[in-house]
């Protein structure tokens, strides 16, 4: 675990194993630049590598290879971030360098092969549990979203991936592999894959070198609208998360009207959270920041200070200027702060009646006393 208040050494250091080799010190000469990108959901994490072969000397790795990462500050300790499979390699030249794709070792082989099931009358728990141990692995699911009573649900000719990010989306939950474990989590639950609370972080202003803020106008639906077949009427009827009016209609037919409430639910919790978003790069990197990470920044504007975000993608990367992270956020639940109660005032600070907008600016009007 890295201690902050070590990290004013900044000197990056990292450990890379390669099929239980330590390349460490062979490759500290020659890496251009390293780059990790952690994701949430089914979408695989991606380790990217990239080597000086100038000489021209370097093997290519082997596909499948494992490659093991650790990251962090010289005195301050490392993170572990995990266990990659080497995915795609690539020699380019002149001058040669060598990249190195990988991608979460967790999320290839049977994970990501075409399977049909059906289960009726089980929960969501059973079913998270079923597609791990035919996977040979452990189970982390939420107790609420395993308590979820499922009256019926096919897996189609589609991956474990697939399924369960479809089934994830409906119920507003991320399904991911972390070391071995299947875990299926609310998203913005707070806790990570070992399914421990994680801590609510703040960045300053200061500690950012770049960032981008964005709003959009999706909270003009009123509420989302599913449909589900009611067998007594032999017809779709509809279930509405908020209000009647402008809603969003979702395309899929749900088979009860408790799951179609649930999609409609989830899909609102999603525009209300996409509405706003914000990109922010930290100069002296964090690698102990991760995916679903609760944030609160200040320095900024006071819609951006006054809003909780929710980490979705963290983006480390090391090379000869440094290590930096890149954080894309949404929001949290809530909503953005309305500094300006409906009115736009240009200007946040204004001048009192007897100031001069001139004199304020450090303007010379040009009169002599």
């Amino acid at each position: 675990m890295i201690d902050d208040g070590a990290v004013s050494n900044r000197k990056p250091v990292y450990h890379l194993v390669v099929n239980g080799k330590d390349i460490s010190q062979i490759v500290r000469p020659l890496l251009m630049r390293l780059s990790l990108r952690e994701c949430r959901g089914g979408e695989a994490d991606q380790l990217d590598i990239t080597l000086d072969d100038s000489r021209g000397n370097l093997a290519l790795p082997p596909e499948g290879a494992t490659v093991s990462l650790q990251l962090g500050y010289e005195h301050a300790g490392m993170v572990d971030k995990g266990t990659f499979t080497v995915d795609e390699v690539e020699h380019s030249g002149a001058p040669d360098t060598l990249n190195i794709r990988c991608r979460s070792a967790d999320l290839r082989g049977t994970l990501r092969q075409r399977a049909s099931a059906s289960w009726h009358g089980v929960t969501l728990g059973q079913v998270v549990r079923d597609i791990a141990a035919k996977n040979g692995m452990a189970a982390n699911i939420d107790e609420a979203l395993a308590g979820i009573k499922l009256q019926h649900v096919d897996q189609t000719n589609e991956s474990d991936v697939h399924f369960l990010t479809r089934i994830g989306r409906q119920y507003d939950a991320t399904a991911t592999v972390k070391k071995g474990r299947l875990v299926v989590l609310p998203i913005g639950s707070k806790k990570n894959a070992s399914g421990k609370e994680m801590a609510s972080i703040t960045l300053d202003r200061l500690d950012g070198d770049q960032h981008r803020y964005h709003v959009a106008a999706r909270d003009s639906y009123t509420g989302v609208k599913a449909y589900w077949h009611d067998p007594r009427k032999a017809k779709r009827s509809g279930a509405v998360a908020g209000a009647e009016g402008n809603v969003k209609r979702l395309r899929d037919t749900y088979a009860t009207e408790a799951d179609a409430l649930a999609a409609a639910q989830a899909e609102q919790a999603r525009l209300a959270r996409g509405a706003a978003t914000f990109e922010l790069t930290l100069a002296v990197g964090q690698p102990a920041l991760m995916v679903q990470t609760p944030v609160r920044v200040r320095g900024f504007k006071p819609e951006i200070d006054g809003t909780g975000w929710l980490v979705k993608t963290v983006e480390h990367s090391l090379d000869d200027n440094g290590l930096t992270t890149r954080l894309e956020m949404e929001r949290m639940g809530g909503g953005v702060v309305d500094a300006g109660g409906g009115e736009w005032d240009l200007e946040l600070d204004q001048p009192s009646d007897d100031e001069e907008v001139g004199a304020e600016l450090g303007w010379d009007d040009g009169s002599q006393e």
